[in-house]
């Protein structure tokens, strides 16, 4: 028997679970918590040494008999993160994440380089946007010049572990595409935008090689022995968390929209072409099986939620009591989570906006039913934009802790209008790279079914957990809907970048 595993790099903890592919049967899972470093500045960061740690202590938990028994496994990584490296391979400094909103001026100043935004999108497919890796270059070089002087390798975080790992250096194009240098259409660095985030050095001198999505590379013996997994044990190219939950959720042909609520909120959906919007409503990346994967993405999900339930001191386990306990439209309440600033809609510099508030509203069920519906509200503005360009569905497959949660299920079903289905395997990151590993250590074995299939055949939704709408509810929220809109319209210029 081959077991196969993935590592779910994410913001708030490291994921590890074993798939069994012949009984169809997640047989182990492990996870570890990390820490995050805040700056009043916007900035977001974290130790890479953290993420090694918790993928050690991870393992450590996991039956040494079935560790002997892995095969293959893939990371899934946080995507935009930013690993400073020497030449030996050292951590120069710490990492900053896709939430870290302090270089969005430097944003500016790389597409102002090659003639603005739309000359941006001509180049690569995507503007820079808040927490791109591509600002985080110049951002470190004014900071941090000491780092910069030293750098000689630029890693994604999902890269680093591959690194930990194996030992090489490289990339996929998925996670390519969140660094704002990759030209999408072509799978290529843009050597245009690579000159205008430091024209006095040749940055792709510092940027892995990119592999296809079936690479696999031989594990570090050293490693390999550390973490009790056998030296034969492929890694395979793994990708950036939207890709592998597309794995997780079957989102690897088209048709199909899956939506992860986790620390940031995400939409996306498969193409087998390039799906790019002129005006860069939404993230035109590469997927990681081999084709496309348009996509929205909010800086504020379960954030804020979490925010919320912490201010009023219980568990978001408790939370659908309160949604319960209260009525769509949250009694007039409208909450703009942005509490990290955010991407969609584009506010780098924005922050959190209550409105509505009275004598009557003002209590804990109905602040909690504002954040979750601010939270999907931001999701369903990227939708908007999808439905815009000409993208049609038939249902969302939902991911992420908050999919844990019934009432955030039926929500979205309501507010969205469309069918909810959930994967019968909730890690939708971590499962998705487990499969990814599956279908990437038969391709090394010249198995040359797709990767379709092999999703298809591995991948169920719980039937107990979908939701479908209801129609007076999805009046009530549409109403609840444009006052966010008002809302939003009306703060912008307060928040301009």
């Amino acid at each position: 028997m081959k077991l196969v595993a993935g590592i779910d790099a994410g913001t708030q903890s490291i994921k590890v679970v074993v798939y069994d592919p012949q009984s169809r049967q997640l047989v182990a899972s492990a996870s570890a918590a990390l820490e995050l470093i805040s700056g009043e500045d916007g900035s977001r960061e974290q130790e890479a040494a953290w993420w090694v740690d918790a993928v050690r202590s991870c393992f450590s938990r996991i039956d040494p008999a079935l560790r002997g028994q892995v095969a293959a496994l893939a990371v899934s990584g946080q995507q935009h993160g930013f690993v400073p490296v020497d030449a030996d391979g050292n951590v120069l400094a710490p990492a900053k994440l896709w939430c870290d909103t302090s270089t969005s001026a430097e944003c500016g100043e790389i597409m102002d380089a090659v003639g603005g935004v739309a000359r941006c999108i001509e180049l690569a497919g995507n503007p820079i946007l808040a927490g791109y890796t591509a600002s985080k270059l110049p951002w470190t070089r004014k900071h941090r010049p000491e780092v910069y002087a030293q750098l000689a390798k630029i890693l994604l975080p999902h890269d680093y572990l591959n690194f930990w790992l194996t030992g090489e250096y490289f990339c996929e194009y998925g996670d390519a595409s969140g660094t704002g240098w990759l030209d999408v259409r072509t799978r290529t660095w843009s050597k245009e935008l690579l000159r205008a985030t430091d024209p006095q050095r040749d940055l792709g001198a510092c940027l892995p090689p990119l592999v296809d999505a079936g690479a696999t590379f031989p594990i570090a013996a050293a490693i390999a022995d550390e973490l009790g997994l056998p030296r034969e044990a492929v890694v395979a190219a793994g990708g950036g968390d939207n890709m592998m939950a597309a794995f997780g959720t079957g989102a690897v042909v088209p048709g199909k929209l899956s939506m992860s609520l986790g620390t940031s909120g995400t939409l996306f959906a498969y193409s087998d072409t390039p799906v790019v919007d002129p005006a860069g409503a939404w993230a035109a990346f590469c997927s990681s099986s081999g084709g496309w994967l348009p996509l929205i993405c909010t800086m504020n999900c379960t954030v804020a939620t979490e925010s919320i339930a912490r201010l009023f001191g219980f568990s978001t386990r408790e939370g659908d009591a309160r949604i319960a306990a209260s009525e769509p439209g949250a009694a007039g309440l409208t909450f703009l989570p942005f509490l990290n600033g955010e991407r969609t809609p584009d506010l780098p510099l924005g922050k959190g906006v209550l409105a509505g508030m009275d004598m009557h509203n003002l209590g804990e069920a109905n602040l909690y039913r504002a954040a979750m519906e601010g939270a999907t509200y931001s999701l369903k503005y990227g939708f908007d934009a999808f439905v815009a360009g000409g993208m049609r569905f038939d249902a969302i497959v939902l991911t992420g802790g908050g999919a844990n949660s019934a009432a955030w299920r039926q929500m979205v079903a309501d507010i969205f209008n469309l069918p909810v289905e959930v994967p019968k395997q909730g890690e939708g990151a971590a499962f998705g790279a487990a499969l990814q590993a599956l279908w990437a250590l038969g391709h090394a074995q010249g198995d040359a079914t797709p990767v379709a299939d092999v999703v298809a055949a591995h991948l169920g939704t719980d039937p107990a957990l979908g939701a479908q709408p209801d129609a007076s509810r999805h009046a009530a929220y549409a109403k609840a809907y444009r006052r966010f809109l008002d809302h939003l319209s009306a703060v912008r210029p307060l928040y301009a970048a």
